[in-house]
């Protein structure tokens, strides 16, 4: 379930409250009268066998007493009675529960769901501190206090952060749409109340406190949906928690879990914060101030101390000091004193009158060049503080401002500035680190808003795994029990992907060592094997140069000697022969996969080599990646820097080693067995990458690959191959975002008519964001299948496109389908129309509909031949409603 009843937890028309009481000072006390008082426009029902009235409203013995059915029921009493009263509400036709009680076991948590079931009923909860919806008039909660109405959502699984909340908020006049305690997740979680309030008009932002997250794929599309719409800012707690396991490789020990929530953060669009105070400060920037393009930020200020205050969290926190054009600093330099700073930050000096505020202001808004403002005030004896901040307002209101910051740091004229830009709807914060801090709350929101629909360039290169070579050698080691591949094994998986790795070869003895040797052709590394290092291969290990065989042969003598002499008891299998690659200048890199236990696979690189967890110089990334999510999961270290080339040596190859990322990750979609994966090194330069050294460790899987992945990957079973007489061969594929560009054009050969059948008002071209919506999908809710040439997408001509928006609930899917009328005649709209209802009734979808304007008799043929009914619509007579029931409903 997803959002299906939902609406009577948070705008019930009637409430039961039962476990209520007149025990002063007891939970069903407390319950009563905030739901009493808060002005709920419905009946509130008392529920108590031991009263007559409570709080001096009638109450009764139990549900079935009620004189009507309550929407919701909020439940108060011993764990044992909850499973029994939940199926009372189901019986009597409650579609919710808010469950306050604690102390809720596993067997009473599973009865209790299997109560709901039947009846579709949800639960918040169990053990949580209640539910508040202030427009609603619903306060069904034990809080201390009632929360004003407002605009901003908190979710939470804390009920004493919602205290906390409520009383900082109270102070500072900040009002609500909703605040949950969502509690112990048993039914409704964080992913449900994103669908909720993405859709909600009352909220305007939507605040999480996050402990952990159920569901991950869940979370992920709902997040992802709902970031689209507004701004999704999240607190995540409990950062520095040791991992559960130790780590096995590199990989495992640096994906550490908090690293894993920020990278899935990331993906989603959400904007993470690290206090409390943060996430409301991050909504009021986000409310009032202008989006920047970029990161360079310009400082105003008339003291040289807060200026430097502001520069150093700004670097901390990954911005830019805009440099100061020269046009901007001649004007400067005309009207400040000569004692000015001369560069940015923009020093005024102490003495600073409101007209010098201005004059500056208004040179830096027309000649400055900077993705934002700061402008910071440090009080004087000398001149008022709110003086300046007059003249702020004032030549803001004169010019197209990009977005503004304020700090006015001290006590009273401060606290009268503060007001004054707020009244103004200018942000202000108390210290230059908060506005700073703000300021890159805004960059990063921006950024993570940008990445949701950039449109990715199409992979340099098709690329077809060798499938059945990669399933035969893992199906091997499980066969022989092993958790790990050995070096051979991992670099020959490698190669199945086509990612380049160093030869090497598995031989007995010193003459097989040679005869290797002689075959690499080139510097090698004889590394001994033997049972209990199966993997870590490097005891006894020397690299030399081939000087013929002999040399080769007489080396290997002498470590298997070694070895056997320090190693007695030791069985010795023999060596492995590993070509030595040799790069001058090339980059030592770590590129990887490991298994969280809440996201599934995630992928890692950074800065390689044997100091590896010291430079701790590595980003994470949530598979499926296309080429710009493996260049983003590059740019997001500091080694990324160096692979663009500096110091005169040249750039290392980024698509290579990018396409190596999705490599990696769509060997996670291909196999559930894979639980890690390590190249390290990974050397990159100019002419490619090559694979060193490899580990993969495995276990035994039952499920696919696919189904693990927090984000759907690509359906490739979905795709199929389209012979139709009169045309070439065409490929049916689910669409992609790199598609994007061949959706333009597609859509710049339509005809007028064509467009206006389609999308019933006239349309000159696809813009750049409704393109990345109808090609960035995410699979798990919708699809869209488009008819094209094979090849590389982004490359290819698109003829046709069919797609399916679902609800969260799976219930009913709109379609819409255009097929170029130059192929019409060859039934093309019909084959498309036919795939899309069998993928939506295998997905379990009940309803299929859409509108389709009265005069596009093609589309209303097609629907009457499938079995749409079709209705014309009360409002437009010139639309017909279609619709097809699905799965016998």
């Amino acid at each position: 379930m997803t959002i299906r009843n939902l609406e009577h937890v948070f705008r019930p028309r009637s409430v039961a409250v039962i476990g209520a009481s007149n025990r002063t000072g007891s939970l069903g006390a407390v319950l009563t009268r905030n739901l009493l008082e808060a002005g709920l426009d419905g009946p509130v029902m008392p529920v108590n066998p031991k009263y007559a009235q409570v709080q001096s409203v009638a109450a009764y013995p139990d549900i079935a007493s009620l004189p009507t059915t309550p929407d919701l029921g909020v439940i108060a009493t011993p764990p044992e009675t909850v499973p029994g009263l939940i199926a009372q509400l189901g019986a009597r036709g409650a579609k919710a529960a808010i469950v306050i009680t604690a102390g809720i076991d596993a067997s009473l948590r599973q009865a209790m769901l299997d109560a709901a079931r039947p009846h579709l009923l949800r639960i918040v909860g169990p053990n949580c501190l209640g539910v508040m919806a202030p427009p609603a008039g619903l306060n069904a909660g034990f809080g201390h206090l009632t929360p004003s109405a407002g605009h901003i959502a908190f979710v939470t699984q804390s009920g004493a952060m919602v205290t906390s909340i409520i009383d900082w908020a109270a102070e500072r006049d900040i009002g609500f749409s909703h605040l949950v305690s969502l509690g112990d997740m048993c039914d409704v979680d964080f992913g449900d109340m994103l669908d909720y309030l993405a859709n909600d008009t009352e909220t305007h932002a939507i605040l999480l406190y996050v402990e952990a997250v159920t569901h991950a794929r869940k979370f992920m599309s709902a997040a992802r949906a709902a970031a689209r719409s507004k701004p999704v800012i999240v607190v995540k707690s409990g950062r520095f928690a040791e991992s559960a396991r130790a780590a096995a490789s590199h990989t495992g020990a640096l994906a550490g879990s908090d690293a894993v929530y920020d990278a899935a953060f990331r993906r989603a669009g959400m904007l993470r914060v690290y206090e409390l105070e943060e996430l409301f400060d991050a909504v009021e920037t986000l409310g009032k101030a202008g989006m920047p393009k970029g990161d360079r930020l310009t400082i105003l200020t008339n003291g040289g101390g807060l200026g430097v205050m502001a520069t150093d969290t700004l670097i901390e926190r990954g911005g830019r000091l805009a440099a100061l054009p020269p046009a901007a600093k001649a004007r400067l330099d005309a009207v400040l004193p000569p004692t000015w700073s001369g560069n940015n930050p923009v020093d005024i000096i102490g003495d600073a009158p409101g007209s010098r505020y201005s004059e500056a202001l208004r040179i830096l808004l027309e000649d400055g060049d900077q993705d934002a403002l700061l402008i910071l005030n440090s009080p004087t004896a000398i001149v008022s503080g709110l003086e300046g901040a007059r003249a702020v307002v004032d030549t803001l209101a004169d010019s197209a401002a990009p977005t503004v910051l304020t700090s006015w740091v001290g006590g009273r004229s401060a606290r009268e500035a503060s007001d004054l830009f707020s009244d103004n709807g200018i942000p202000t914060y108390p210290t230059p680190s908060h506005a700073v801090r703000a300021f890159m709350h805004l960059v990063t929101y921006q950024r993570n808003q940008t990445s949701l629909i950039e449109t990715p360039p199409s992979i340099p290169e098709d690329f077809m795994p060798e499938l059945e070579t990669a399933r035969r050698l893992i199906a091997g080691v499980l066969a022989d029990g092993r958790e790990w591949m050995t070096a051979l094994e991992s670099k020959a998986l490698l190669r199945c992907y086509d990612i380049p790795a160093a030869e090497a070869f598995a031989v007995k003895d010193a003459k097989e060592a040679a005869s290797a040797a002689e075959r690499i052709g080139g510097p090698v590394a004889l590394k001994i094997l033997s049972p209990d290092i199966t993997h870590k291969t490097d005891v006894g290990g020397v690299e030399l140069d081939i000087e013929g065989s002999a040399a080769v042969e007489s080396v290997a003598e002498a470590m298997l000697e070694r070895v056997r002499a320090a190693r007695a008891e030791a069985r010795i299998d023999g060596f492995m022969v590993e070509a030595m690659v040799h790069r001058p200048g090339a980059f030592e890199l770590i590129a990887g996969m490991t298994t969280d236990r809440q996201f599934g696979p995630i992928l890692m690189f950074g800065q390689g080599g044997t100091a590896v967890e010291v430079a701790r110089d590595t980003a994470l990334a949530l598979p499926p990646l296309n080429m710009h999510l493996a260049r983003d999961l590059m740019e997001r270290t500091r080694i990324y820097g160096q692979l663009r080339g500096y110091r005169g040596l040249a750039p290392a190859d980024i698509d290579g080693t990018a396409l190596t990322l999705i490599k990696i990750a769509q060997m996670a979609v291909d196999f559930a067995e894979i639980q890690e994966i390590e190249i390290n090194p990974l050397l990159a330069d100019a002419t490619g990458v090559i694979a060193l050294d490899a580990r993969v460790r495995l276990s035994p899987a039952t499920g696919r690959g696919a189904e693990r992945l927090a984000i759907r990957p690509y359906p490739k079973e979905l795709e199929e191959t389209i012979a139709v007489s009169g045309l070439p061969t065409l490929l049916l594929r689910p669409v992609v975002p790199e598609d994007e560009p061949s959706l333009q054009a597609a859509f710049a050969k339509l005809t007028p008519e064509e467009v206006r059948l389609r999308f019933a008002v006239p349309r000159k071209a696809l813009s750049h964001v409704d393109a990345a919506r109808f090609t960035q999908i995410d699979y798990d809710r919708e699809m869209a299948l488009v008819l094209t040439e094979p090849g590389i997408p982004g490359r290819t001509e698109l003829f046709g496109v069919v797609r399916i928006i679902s609800d969260p609930n799976n219930e009913r899917a709109e379609y819409a389908i255009i097929v170029r009328k130059a192929l019409s005649g060859h039934g093309l709209g019909s084959l498309l129309m036919n795939r899309i209802i069998d993928y939506a009734r295998n997905r379990g979808t009940k309803e299929i509909f859409g509108y389709v304007l009265a005069e596009n008799a093609g589309m209303l043929d097609i629907c009457h031949r499938l079995g749409f009914e079709q209705t014309p619509l009360a409002e437009d007579a010139g639309t017909i409603y279609v619709s097809l029931r699905l799965n016998g409903s």
